[in-house]
């Protein structure tokens, strides 16, 4: 599978991280890349379920591809947000489902610090993707 020049950006730059602390203030910074959601965005029928933060996802069809703009009110959620969307934007259905995300984390050297509940909760999101793809 693909990925975009975002998507590489973002395995380069957090395969040179070293440790944790490194990669936690990488994961903040690249929170802050994410596109506001405006408050009309931001309903409950948008709300991504199966996390402990509040996340919303927002799903446009550009052809056969898809683009995702997310929010939560977490920033360490806003960043692993930032890194999902970075490897799934423009992503035709099928490649959206079949997409593994645990694989995703672990190349970014993120994947044995993730808690099983954020993992649970990106994996909710996941699954919101493809529900709407």
């Amino acid at each position: 599978m693909t990925m975009s020049p975002q998507a590489q950006e973002a395995l380069e730059v957090f395969t040179q991280a070293v440790g944790w602390e490194q990669r936690a203030r990488l994961l903040m910074q690249w929170g802050e890349r994410l596109e506001p959601l405006s408050d009309e965005q931001k309903v409950e029928a948008n709300r991504v379920h199966g996390c402990e933060s509040v996340v919303w996802l927002v799903a446009e069809r550009q052809g056969e591809h898809w683009h995702f703009n997310a929010a939560s009110d977490a920033r360490m959620i806003r960043g692993l947000l930032a890194l999902l969307l970075v490897r799934v934007q423009g992503l035709d259905s099928q490649a959206l489902r079949e997409l593994n995300l645990n694989a995703w984390f672990e190349q970014l050297g993120l994947g044995r610090q993730l808690s099983p509940s954020r993992s649970n909760g990106l994996n909710a999101v996941l699954k919101r993707m493809s529900e709407l793809a």
